[in-house]
């Protein structure tokens, strides 16, 4: 094992993810996110590539989709223990309501369909070290713009 670290986030779209990534990990993890390359052919191939390019070169990995469930997440431990690298989830207790609202609030392509989020929220499945991750922590918003963070038993 090395150092080296792949943050996977898991949450419900509108949880916050992004933005905890950005006030969080943006100063020391790589970005990856499907998001970025909406329309590209064979997602998660490219997807992998990049966590792999990034811990290649010595670099921390911020996985930052929604990764509700083992079938998404179970292919990112693989590629971070390919590469010697430690896997911390970051879970984003759901709050389906809340969520909405926030989603309500973006703009063109940041706006999911309603019918998305609650498809992720039935398929949500809170990240437990069991499934392969060397720690979980709950994030959740601390009330003052911020982020509170903490360390998740099993």
């Amino acid at each position: 094992m090395t150092d080296r670290e792949v943050a996977v986030l898991v949450g419900l779209q509108a949880s916050g993810k992004t933005a905890f990534y950005r006030r969080r990990l943006a100063a020391t993890h790589a970005h990856v996110s499907k998001d970025a390359f909406p329309n590209a052919r064979h997602r998660q191939r490219r997807q992998l590539r990049m966590i792999a390019e990034a811990l290649a070169e010595g670099r921390d990995v911020a996985v930052d989709n929604t990764n509700p469930s083992p079938e998404e997440w179970s292919p990112l431990i693989v590629a971070a223990r390919e590469h010697g690298a430690l896997v911390v989830a970051y879970w984003f207790p759901p709050d389906l309501v809340a969520s909405l609202d926030r989603n309500a609030l973006r703009s063109g392509r940041a706006q999911v369909p309603e019918v998305g989020v609650r498809a992720t929220f039935a398929r949500l499945r809170r990240p437990r070290r069991a499934d392969g991750f060397d720690a979980v922590h709950a994030v959740t918003f601390d009330g003052r713009g911020g982020f509170s963070v903490r360390e998740q038993p099993d």
